[in-house]
């Protein structure tokens, strides 16, 4: 009963940040209008991110855009986060949860999930970057594929195409910086030779 208080009042919470029409019967929130950045922010080196036909690009020079929407007050903790990617070959990018906008370099706040299927670093996509990677690659260049992050308490599960290829949970005395929090999300430029597309960016709130 406890959780499903929660949930009722999660719920709410979102319809009031972002309105009835962006939420569908499941839960999910839209992040992404498919037509700007609006309810985003990047620093410096914003032109590595663009809007084309319904996606967002993603090449240049290193740069973040942050979420900066109403959905929550862009703040997360317990969620499921979903977004269709499409990397191109030799391409390195990632998305961060838990994290807090800056002005430049890489984010010091929150965790990065890998998405990489053939750039020269040997972490695949789905790593929890640098905390418990993933060698294997599990998805292909050039296809459209979706990635999926669940933050449950001290847990972090990453499903690619539904399949959950890694599972990381936070240790009572955590070693670095990194530790689960709560946060906002963001996407990555990681040099002007990769080349990464998403679309169909949304959230669920998790009691």
């Amino acid at each position: 009963m406890k959780n499903f208080c929660l949930l009722f009042f999660a719920v709410l919470g979102l319809l009031s940040c972002a309105g009835p029409k962006s939420m569908n019967a499941a839960g999910w929130v839209t992040l992404f209008d498919g037509k700007s950045l609006n309810g985003w922010q990047v620093g410096e080196n914003a032109e590595t991110f663009s809007v084309d036909s319904g996606m967002i690009r993603v090449q240049g020079e290193v740069a973040h855009l942050f979420y900066a929407g109403s959905v929550n007050n862009h703040e997360f903790t317990n969620f499921h986060f979903k977004a269709d990617v499409m990397t191109t070959p030799g391409s390195n990018s990632g998305m961060y949860f838990h994290t807090l906008f800056q002005e430049k370099s890489w984010p010091a706040k929150g965790f990065e999930i890998q998405v990489n299927n053939s750039h020269t670093d040997w972490r695949r996509t789905g790593s929890v970057y640098a905390i418990q990677d993933v060698r294997e690659t599990f998805v292909k260049d050039n296809e459209w594929y979706t990635q999926e992050i669940i933050v449950q308490g001290k847990t972090v599960t990453i499903k690619l195409n539904g399949k959950t290829i890694n599972e990381y949970t936070e240790p009572e005395n955590p070693k670095g910086d990194r530790i689960i929090s709560k946060g906002t999300f963001a996407l990555q430029g990681h040099d002007p030779k990769s080349r990464v597309y998403y679309k169909n960016i949304m959230v669920k709130l998790l009691p």
